[in-house]
């Protein structure tokens, strides 16, 4: 793959085949990304865990790879019990059957970290029916020596990768798979994943509404985790759902009302809200519970992410697109060379064409409406790359599959109906700050208008000079593609130049000016390749 990488996105644009390369460009990212999903599927262990990294680095990897990548299921062959009965009873500290009654051997799933089975404790009747109490979940045997091996190995590549300048310049690789090998240390550490669900437990203890299973904290170690069993009906499993009387919709209003709650209140989220994950468990007079289950993948929201997401909200709410873009940067996301203006104007854009509307009004806008669209964000973020932190990439990644779940159950959820009663109160918060927020106001539109003659007088003395400058990216891409050119023109005139000069010497009997002029000719060619 990274030959052929290397040999399309480098070699042959340098050879003047850029057009070529552009036409094939979206079929070879999905072959290359399904290439990617079957080693992983094939090798499992990190490079699923890779796969579905991968699969959230939005601002980093091709639409292409990430669709292909996004639905990589962490499904491989369980590892025969024989294996993992010795697991159990040493991190347990005795014979299994001292801590469960009765334990079924075959795995209720398999992942490349994990195994889950069911189980009874001891005083549980195993022929009494209904579910089991509880679920064990087992690390797979040698799996923290496989993944140290494959971290290793993809540490190596990826200094290799961080060489080539135009990687180097969209992503710090090194970084990337530090927050990766982090992520996968929490995960390993089931004693942290306990903790999670009972911080998240607690968070939602005044709502009986939301459901988190019981950790039993006597039978869990580091690489054994027991849980209460809570039976429910997985979330995108529709029919069942209407079958017990349960609104959809209601479920996708209390399941996006959750995360507000998550992000902006307890400042700590579950952040692998797949289908999986979640489930609706029916009570009594159509009561029901919305059940989360796996914490593996939780994050804290700090104090900067917190300020950043509070204002992206508010802008959203309020359809300011100077505001986001300030929030942007109080994010962090936005490089330096971020071309401000036109970000403000295609977000301003964005308000106006899509602000207000469902799903299934977005989905029903005109192809070539939605093609324009795409176009002017494409060309912005080719001009700009930015690379975010793992805790946005987790809410961002969160926020994206909560979306689909939630339009799932209810295909006229509208985000902006949902998020506005939060805008609301955010609003009337700010504007309790009394006077510090009013003076900050004030000093804002104040230093505005203050700066307007300056500004004003500055672009006049551009346009009398004659350097005034507009920035416009495909202005900037064909400027850059016309030196380019020049510049392997000239290179291939001297490749010529010195090609014949090396012919005419060799038959003029010099053949030592002859392998220096063959020398010059190689050098030229170089020149051809590395503009």
């Amino acid at each position: 793959m990274l030959f052929s990488l290397t040999w399309w996105e480098i070699l042959l644009p340098r050879l003047g085949l850029g057009n070529q390369v552009e036409r094939t460009r979206s079929q070879r990212l999905r072959r290359i990304a399904q290439q990617f999903r079957s080693l992983a599927l094939q090798m499992g262990g990190v490079m699923i865990k890779m796969g579905q990294f991968l699969s959230t680095r939005l601002d980093l990897l091709p639409r292409q790879i990430t669709e292909e990548l996004s639905d990589l299921q962490d499904e491989v062959q369980a590892a025969p019990f024989e294996q993992i009965r010795p697991i159990l009873e040493e991190e347990l500290g005795g014979p299994l059957q001292t801590y469960f009654a009765f334990f079924e051997t075959t795995p209720l799933a398999a992942a490349s970290i994990g195994q889950v089975y069911r189980a009874w404790l001891p005083g549980d009747d195993p022929l009494r029916n209904g579910e089991p109490p509880v679920v064990v979940k087992v690390q797979r045997p040698n799996i923290a020596e496989i993944i140290a091996v494959d971290l290793e190995a993809m540490r190596v590549v990826g200094k290799w990768v961080h060489l080539y300048p135009p990687v180097r310049k969209r992503a710090n690789i090194p970084q990337l798979l530090e927050e990766f090998s982090q992520s996968l240390r929490e995960e390993f550490d089931y004693l942290h994943e306990g903790q999670n669900a009972e911080t998240f437990a607690n968070n939602f203890a005044g709502r009986p509404d939301i459901y988190v299973p019981r950790v039993l904290w006597s039978h869990t170690t580091r690489r054994v985790l027991t849980l209460e069993n809570i039976p429910g009906i997985k979330i995108n499993d529709y029919a069942a759902i209407q079958a017990a009387g349960i609104d959809r919709a209601a479920v996708a209003t209390r399941l996006f009302d959750t995360y507000l709650k998550q992000i902006f209140e307890d400042r700590f989220f579950h952040a692998d809200p797949h289908p999986g994950n979640l489930f609706v468990l029916p009570g009594n007079e159509g009561q029901w519970q919305l059940v989360f289950i796996d914490f593996g993948m939780a994050s804290d929201v700090p104090p900067n992410l917190l300020v950043g997401l509070r204002e992206i909200l508010i802008s959203f709410g309020t359809r300011d697109a100077p505001r986001l873009i300030r929030a942007y940067q109080t994010l962090g996301v936005l490089l330096p060379n971020a071309d401000l203006p036109m970000l403000e104007r295609l977000s301003a854009r964005a308000f106006d064409r899509f602000w207000g509307k469902s799903t299934v009004e977005m989905m029903n806008l005109s192809h070539q409406d939605a093609v324009t669209f795409v176009q002017d964000f494409g060309e912005l973020l080719q001009e700009m790359p930015f690379q975010a932190p793992q805790n946005i990439i987790l809410l961002a990644r969160c926020v994206g599959i909560l979306s689909g779940i939630c339009t799932g159950l209810d295909p006229d959820f509208n985000v902006w109906t949902a998020i506005t009663p939060y805008v609301d109160q955010l609003v009337k918060a700010e504007g309790k700050g009394g006077w510090r927020f009013w003076l900050k106001e004030a000093g804002d539109t104040l230093t505005t208008l203050v700066g307007l003659p300056r500004r004003a007088n500055a672009v006049l003395r551009c346009l009398e000079e004659g350097r005034l400058e507009t920035r416009n990216p495909e202005l900037h891409r064909e400027l850059q593609g016309l030196r380019r050119g020049l510049h392997r023109l000239s290179s291939a005139l001297m490749l010529s130049a010195f090609l014949l000069s090396a012919v005419a010497l060799y038959l003029s009997n010099a053949p030592g000016l002859a392998l220096l002029a063959t020398g010059g000719a190689a050098i030229a060619f170089l020149m051809t390749l590395w503009p």
